[in-house]
Protein backbone atom coordinates (compact mmCIF):
# COMPACT_ATOMS: atom_id res chain seq x y z
CA UNK A 1 0.00 0.00 0.00
CA UNK A 2 2.82 2.40 0.81
CA UNK A 3 4.35 1.77 -2.61
CA UNK A 4 1.16 3.02 -4.29
CA UNK A 5 1.15 6.16 -2.13
CA UNK A 6 4.71 7.00 -3.22
CA UNK A 7 3.79 6.77 -6.90
CA UNK A 8 2.08 10.11 -7.27
CA UNK A 9 3.55 11.74 -10.38
CA UNK A 10 1.08 13.30 -12.79
CA UNK A 11 0.71 12.20 -16.40
CA UNK A 12 2.40 15.45 -17.48
CA UNK A 13 5.45 14.62 -15.33
CA UNK A 14 5.45 11.15 -16.89
CA UNK A 15 5.28 12.60 -20.41
CA UNK A 16 8.21 14.89 -19.58
CA UNK A 17 10.27 11.95 -18.29
CA UNK A 18 9.47 9.91 -21.40
CA UNK A 19 10.40 12.85 -23.65
CA UNK A 20 13.79 13.24 -21.99
CA UNK A 21 14.29 9.49 -22.19
CA UNK A 22 13.64 9.59 -25.95
CA UNK A 23 16.42 12.16 -26.23
CA UNK A 24 18.69 10.09 -24.03
CA UNK A 25 19.52 12.87 -21.59
CA UNK A 26 18.52 12.19 -18.02
CA UNK A 27 20.37 12.83 -14.79
CA UNK A 28 20.78 9.85 -12.51
CA UNK A 29 19.00 11.64 -9.65
CA UNK A 30 16.04 12.46 -11.91
CA UNK A 31 15.94 8.88 -13.13
CA UNK A 32 15.85 7.56 -9.56
CA UNK A 33 13.11 10.02 -8.62
CA UNK A 34 11.11 8.94 -11.69
CA UNK A 35 11.44 5.29 -10.75
CA UNK A 36 9.98 6.07 -7.34
CA UNK A 37 7.11 8.26 -8.49
CA UNK A 38 5.98 7.27 -12.00
CA UNK A 39 3.05 4.96 -12.58
CA UNK A 40 3.92 2.13 -15.00
CA UNK A 41 0.71 2.41 -17.03
CA UNK A 42 1.35 6.15 -17.49
CA UNK A 43 4.85 5.40 -18.77
CA UNK A 44 3.50 2.86 -21.28
CA UNK A 45 0.79 5.22 -22.53
CA UNK A 46 3.20 8.17 -22.75
CA UNK A 47 5.72 6.00 -24.61
CA UNK A 48 3.13 4.91 -27.15
CA UNK A 49 1.92 8.48 -27.65
CA UNK A 50 5.50 9.72 -27.95
CA UNK A 51 6.35 7.03 -30.48
CA UNK A 52 3.28 7.80 -32.59
CA UNK A 53 4.05 11.54 -32.50
CA UNK A 54 7.64 10.85 -33.52
CA UNK A 55 6.59 8.69 -36.48
CA UNK A 56 3.97 11.24 -37.60
CA UNK A 57 6.54 14.05 -37.38
CA UNK A 58 9.04 12.11 -39.48
CA UNK A 59 6.34 11.34 -42.06
CA UNK A 60 5.32 15.01 -42.27
CA UNK A 61 8.94 16.11 -42.74
CA UNK A 62 9.49 13.50 -45.47
CA UNK A 63 6.30 14.56 -47.29
CA UNK A 64 7.34 18.21 -47.02
CA UNK A 65 10.77 17.49 -48.45
CA UNK A 66 9.38 15.33 -51.26
CA UNK A 67 6.75 17.91 -52.22
CA UNK A 68 9.31 20.72 -52.13
CA UNK A 69 11.91 19.01 -54.34
CA UNK A 70 9.66 16.99 -56.65
CA UNK A 71 8.19 19.66 -58.89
Amino acid sequence: MKNEEQRSASFLATAKAVFWSFLGVRRKSDYQQDMASLKPHHVIIAGIIGGVLFVLTVLMVVRLVISTYAH
